[in-house]
């Protein structure tokens, strides 16, 4: 387990390297969509990564996704904090999604994951440092909401991931966010101006 201290902590980004050739792509494929995301570096430069690529919402009738996920197994006691800081360099006003896993079930027969809950915040994809406390996150399972869920287990996170989705139907075509870093955090006042309601 990852023991963090201090106010501020990276985990991807700063002093934490990115390592973009171990995240993992989770697009609607894995369902018969034709969406697909890639994260890499932005050019000249591993200080910065690119979460982009293409939203398709005809394959799914109106819906449809696109994530890359932090690679396995990781597992990051972040209790001592107040949640999660997003640093986003530059981006194209769309809605975004960042997503918390504490649970990651051993795969299918077939290769394909098991459904866990996700805990998830919404954001316009605009330039500038987003604050997101643990309370902020909102409980899905399969991309509904699961209002029942048990309480984000903060001492043992296991996945973070990065995505664009439809909304069914609100949004879709090409997609970019360059990304500065992901850390956990103990706030002071802080800008909230990308928050997505």
């Amino acid at each position: 387990m990852a023991a963090l201290s201090g106010p501020f902590a990276y985990l991807f980004g700063g002093d934490k390297p990115w390592l973009v050739e171990s995240w993992v792509a989770s697009d609607d494929r894995v369902r018969g969509g034709k969406s697909q995301s890639h994260l890499d570096y932005k050019p000249c430069s591993k200080d910065t990564v690119r979460f982009h690529g293409e939203l398709d919402i005809t394959a799914l009738g109106g819906a449809g996704f696109a994530s890359q996920r932090s690679p396995d197994p990781q597992c990051w006691d972040l209790s001592g904090y107040e949640g999660l800081r997003l640093a986003i360099e530059a981006g194209d006003g769309k809605k975004y999604a960042l997503v918390v896993k504490d649970e990651i079930l051993p795969k299918r027969v077939d290769g394909r994951e098991q459904s866990t809950v996700s805990w998830e915040y919404d954001f316009a994809g605009s330039a500038g440092e987003l604050d997101i406390r643990w309370l902020d996150l909102k409980p899905t399972y399969r991309g509904r909401p699961r209002p029942d869920a048990k309480p984000l287990d903060l001492a043992s996170i296991k996945r973070i991931s990065i995505m664009m989705r439809s909304f069914f139907g609100e949004q879709g075509g090409p997609f970019e966010l360059e990304l500065r870093h992901i850390a956990a955090a103990a706030f002071q006042e802080h800008s909230q101006a990308n928050v997505v309601s």
